[in-house]
């Protein structure tokens, strides 16, 4: 059993950044456990530019973090403090990635630039080009490594481990992937940065090689926050990428086929009634990637008729960037398409043609992945990419229900209904930064009741051994792949009470199998994979009464559409089973928190949004408050 101050688990970019500012605020006794430094999100996705969202530091366009703050809050179900503060540390984190060296680009008097994403007012984006995110990690474990943090690698975590005479967090259980064997840790504090979930989903951006683990939180009974606000777009599958900006702004066309590669059309065009009125469209998915129920009529009607071909009709869509269609005019576009294309002297007679203009690295990119958008079409569906819920934390990012227990990066729920592109990447390094600092101020003794935590661990490695002693009955890939597709039949960007009730049927049925089933002669990594089927299921299980709820009460929002027999009818061109139940609107002003109930089941409610602060501090005050660590009390 190995003792430490604190405990990492996961080694994405939030991860790996709670590391390394513990360490320099001389928190020594720390080891990050993981699956592999080349695992995980952060480290394998992107985009064709993926973006970093922090304070405006460029020209004369004035900002503030109230300002920042307000617009990080504007899409609703977000607490205005935690805003305020993300708003407020972006410019320390991303001046730590600066020093650490990653490439955010400057102009020659040294002003970082930046762009509008979506849901931004200003020109607060930056991005290092595809690969941001990867840039970041790539920096933060050179300095991991500098520092010589402890990392240990080929562990999966099976089991959180906590005191509930205490209400705290004390450790974790490892399986060791290469031997097959339990491994224990105590620690004062575990700082949880495992990502988003996305092992729940067949259709998903996610990278294969990334699960998460939010389900051993909800399992010792974590708080979550809006679970059921989860966000989706088009995305390739032969390699999993989103296929958001100049993918899009270049006008690739949208072709379908048949199961078996036949019968190939461009089957947007029975829903617009001009090719200028399709491609304008097209060319707007490109800022509005997500899909938005907002952009309900707008652009995400191609997100709609993108699911009707793939999941109603059973064919193949594919973006094929070859050749421009016969009647495509550029001229005759949306005056903000061709403006943007004129000006970006992308006016050439292919989209192929037009990306490597705008954007030469999105190319190769795909050739890198074994896919030349020059010879051939690119598969794509309407994936899973993002969860703005996620387990609920307080303004240190501390569990406001599990002390001394850290959920950062996507893990933690700190994201509202919607979010400006490029906040998940300045939402996990400020929880790091608050995390770390809180720690290092608060919590550098050692508190754990050591009589306690090894009648605790006794018992749970006792529980993990008994489900080694009977022969395994089901296979874990199998069973991985039911719930998988359980999940983006029932809780994608679709949703359906019927259907949400038959998969909550189905995924309890599941659970209580899974649950009965044994372990026994699993090799290491499948016996690993097995347990961590355990925690998806039950966190598919939140993740559904959520989407329940949110069809029952609120509807229609953010990344969803809730169908409603007696709904909205979006669009003349789709049939009637196309109606959808508006939005409560009121809704935005409270967040919805999933917790574990009496009997054990998920219990849904709503808690009020605190408002942004409106600060007007005295130095004096602040100082003293600093000075004397009365700011953490």
């Amino acid at each position: 059993m190995k003792k430490l101050n604190t405990l990492i688990i996961g080694s994405g970019a939030a991860g790996l950044a709670a590391a390394v500012r513990l360490h320099a605020l001389n928190v020594k006794n720390i080891a990050i456990y993981t699956e592999g430094l080349a695992m995980g999100t952060s480290v394998n996705t992107g985009s064709d530019k993926q973006t970093y969202y922090k304070l405006g530091m460029y020209g004369s366009e004035p900002d503030s973090p109230v300002l920042m703050a307000k617009d990080l809050a504007a899409g609703g179900s977000m607490h205005g403090d935690i805003a305020l503060i993300e708003a407020a540390v972006s410019a320390q984190g991303f001046f730590n990635l600066v020093n650490l060296g990653v490439p955010f680009p400057h102009d020659v008097m040294g002003q970082h630039i930046g762009y509008k994403t979506d849901h931004d007012p200003k020109r607060r984006a930056t991005s290092c080009g595809p690969y941001t995110s990867k840039n970041m990690v790539q920096a933060l474990i050179a300095e991991v490594k500098r520092r010589n943090i402890e990392v240990v690698e080929d562990r999966v975590a099976v089991k959180l481990l906590t005191d509930p005479a205490e209400n705290r967090a004390a450790g974790a259980i490892f399986v060791n992937t290469n031997t097959g064997e339990f491994e224990v840790v105590q620690a004062e504090n575990t700082v949880f940065a495992v990502g988003g979930p996305g092992g729940l989903y067949q259709q998903s951006v996610y990278p294969q090689v990334h699960t998460g683990a939010i389900g051993l939180a909800l399992e010792v009974g974590a708080k979550a926050y809006n679970l059921a606000e989860s966000q989706y777009g088009l995305a390739s599958l032969k390699f999993r990428w989103n296929v958001s900006g100049s993918y899009m702004q270049v006008l690739p066309r949208f072709v379908s086929t048949s199961s078996d590669g036949g019968d190939e059309r461009e089957f947007l065009r029975e829903y617009f009634d001009t090719a200028e009125d399709m491609y304008s469209a097209i060319f707007l998915k490109g800022y509005q990637w997500p899909f938005a129920a907002g952009h309900v009529p707008g652009s995400s009607l191609i997100d709609i008729y993108t699911y009707i071909e793939t999941v109603e009709r059973k064919r193949k869509v594919y973006l094929d960037y070859r050749s421009d269609p016969a009647d495509l005019c550029i001229e005759r576009l949306s005056a903000e398409a061709a403006e943007y294309l004129q000006r970006s002297n992308a006016l050439q007679s292919s989209p192929i043609e037009r990306l490597k203009m705008l954007n030469a690295p999105a190319i190769e990119l795909y050739k890198n992945n074994h896919i030349d958008l020059e010879n051939e079409m690119l598969e794509i569906a309407v994936c899973a990419q993002h969860n703005n819920g996620g387990l609920a934390g307080n303004i240190w990012w501390e569990s406001v229900n599990i002390k001394h227990l850290f959920p950062v990066g996507e893990v933690n729920g700190t994201h509202g209904v919607t979010r400006p592109g490029g906040t998940a990447l300045n939402s996990g390094q400020a929880g790091a930064i608050r995390a770390a600092e809180f720690i290092a101020a608060k919590y550098q003794s050692n508190t754990v009741n050591e009589e306690h935590f090894k009648e605790i661990s006794n018992i749970q490695l006792a529980m993990l051994e008994k489900a080694l002693q009977t022969a395994c009955k089901l296979d874990w890939q199998s069973q991985r792949q039911l719930f998988q597709t359980r999940m983006s039949r029932a809780g994608a960007f679709i949703r359906k009470t019927e259907t949400v009730v038959q998969a909550l049927d189905e995924a309890y049925k599941q659970m209580n199998d899974l649950q009965s089933d044994g372990l026994q002669a699993l090799a290491p990594q499948a016996l690993a994979e097995a347990l961590r089927n355990r925690q998806l299921l039950l966190a598919q299980i939140y993740y559904l009464e959520a989407i329940l709820m949110q069809i029952d009460r609120i509807g229609s929002r953010g990344g969803a559409l809730v169908l409603s027999d007696d709904g909205v009818l979006i669009n003349n061109k789709l049939s009637d089973a196309w109606r959808i139940k508006p939005e409560a609107a009121e809704y935005r002003n409270y967040i919805m928190y999933s917790s574990i109930g009496a009997m054990g089941y998920p219990e849904i409610g709503f808690e009020k949004c605190r408002p942004v602060p409106e600060t007007d501090g005295w130095f004096e005050t602040v100082w003293k408050e600093f000075r004397t660590g009365e700011m953490y009390d």
